[in-house]
């Protein structure tokens, strides 16, 4: 008898069948590969089905302590690194090692669940952990960012828009400005989590089960608030893969933008920021490089977790209702994600911990960059002269210094009142970079006395939270 005329009776759906599957559509439709990962949390949801199936009478007693106690030796030897290997998907293989150590009674365990809700409830469980995992790095995240804005208060640089120097800013600013995207990051993980935390176990297939279930106790012993509420939902919808998938794109895209300056900002023509040799690599060729490999491949990693998101909505967009094995696509993705996330924020972590920032480096940056113009024109309009006045006053002033080759730091009182009148009588000081920054004391502005506000009220959100 061939591969293929084999009875198919080791396949949970077996019955129905005489033949097994080719092994080239076995290769092409087994998930265990990729859901192994979610071992522990079906082993959890098997265990909180089966009291709850005892409880209610589905099982008996002594049936119910039977199927725990194999499932926790199956837990066990999860977390000793057992091999996961010779099943179609994870919740096969956890019912087949709950065979061969408690016999045919193991078969009792799927009573009133399906693999729909089953999976549905595992996948809901591991994102939920993960997305914890995550939240905990994003802290030390936090934390760095906080410690080397404290040692930054008032180092001065360049502020840039459209990659040209713009306003004199402090590093401190620059450093809590990524310390608030991470928090809003923070903010939608934790937004998701309470969408994500309802049960679809106990939906079955896509119609209910007649058996007197206890949905929430269920719910109660794996820590969701509450079920899914329609069990075609339950079973059918992705929107908890595809929100957190967004929200790993978004923090990713915020991660790529702060690598990109690191790769910027290490440069010799930036030379604001030299990297640990324990963040760097060199060339095989070029014996003077130091590269930075780690921003370089976060900031290429984006397009790995924009993709994601991308393939995720694509899988969804036209499936009817209700369960469709499109749907196994989503864990290959929503996986790839987070490992990419939560692996370039611990990386770049490292990278900002240890980096060395050049602080001279940064206030040299500012001379003669025209940086301070527009305190000239905001001077001339808080006495009263029109803004587009004053504007148009400085931006002429500004052409003629760079016609003779000259910057803001050599002009002359004399010269400042020939620019207009109303510069007479300003303060010798009015163009420098210190004073522009600590003019700057609007709610949430780079004046240092309102950068060390922001940094005790970022201090406090971040304790606030918990790390």
């Amino acid at each position: 008898m061939s591969h293929s005329d084999q009875p198919a009776g080791d396949k949970l759906w077996g019955g129905r069948f005489s033949a097994r599957p080719d092994p080239r559509i076995e290769a092409f439709t087994h998930s265990l590969p990729f859901d192994r990962r979610m071992a522990a949390q079906d082993v959890r949801g098997s265990i909180a089905h089966c009291r709850m199936l005892g409880r209610q009478g589905i099982l008996s007693a002594e049936d119910a302590a039977a199927i725990e106690a194999g499932l926790r030796e199956i837990q066990a030897e999860i977390e000793a690194g057992v091999i996961i290997e010779g099943a179609e998907d994870i919740h096969t293989w956890v019912e087949m090692r709950l065979r061969e150590k408690i016999g045919p009674v193991a078969g009792r365990l799927h009573s009133a669940r399906s693999r729909n809700d089953q999976v549905a409830t595992d996948t809901r469980l591991y994102l939920r952990e993960r997305a914890q995992a995550l939240d905990t790095a994003l802290a030390r995240f936090q934390a760095v960012l906080l410690e080397q804005a404290g040692e930054h208060e008032e180092t001065v640089l360049p502020g840039y828009t459209h990659l040209q120097h713009a306003q004199p800013v402090v590093l401190a600013h620059h450093l809590l400005a990524y310390f608030w995207m991470l928090e809003r990051d923070r903010d939608r993980l934790a937004d998701w989590a309470t969408r994500a935390s309802a049960l679809p176990l106990g939906a079955a297939a896509l119609a209910g089960t007649p058996y007197p279930i206890d949905r929430k106790f269920v719910a109660r012993e794996l820590g969701f608030a509450r079920v899914c509420e329609n069990s075609l939902d339950a079973i059918s919808d992705r929107d908890f893969v595809l929100e957190l998938a967004a929200v790993l794109t978004i923090l990713q895209v915020h991660l790529s933008r702060l690598a990109e300056e690191i790769v910027l900002w290490s440069t010799r023509e930036f030379g604001f920021i030299e990297l640990s040799d324990r963040v760097a690599t060199g060339s095989s060729i070029m014996p003077q490089k130091k590269n930075p490999d780690v921003a370089e491949l976060a900031r290429g990693k984006t397009g790995r977790v924009v993709g994601n998101l991308t393939a995720l909505l694509t899988v969804m967009k036209g499936l009817p209702l209700a369960y469709n094995s499109d749907m196994q696509e989503d864990k290959e993705r929503i996986f790839d994600s987070l490992d990419t996330v939560e692996g370039c924020a611990q990386a770049l972590t490292l990278v900002l911990e240890t980096a060395t920032f050049c602080t001279e480096r940064m206030r040299a940056a500012t001379v003669g960059d025209f940086s301070t113009a527009t305190d000239l024109a905001d001077y001339l309009a808080l006495r009263g002269v029109p803004f587009r006045e004053a504007h148009a006053a400085v931006g002429q002033l500004v052409r003629r210094l760079e016609e003779q080759g000259r910057t803001l730091e050599s002009l002359t009182g004399e010269e400042l009142a020939a620019a207009h009148p109303a510069f007479a009588g300003a303060p010798a000081d009015l163009v420098s970079v210190d004073a522009s920054v600590r003019a700057r004391r609007s709610p949430g502005g780079t004046a240092p006395e309102e950068v060390r506000r922001q940094l005790a009220q970022a201090r406090a959100a971040w304790e606030a939270r918990g790390a």
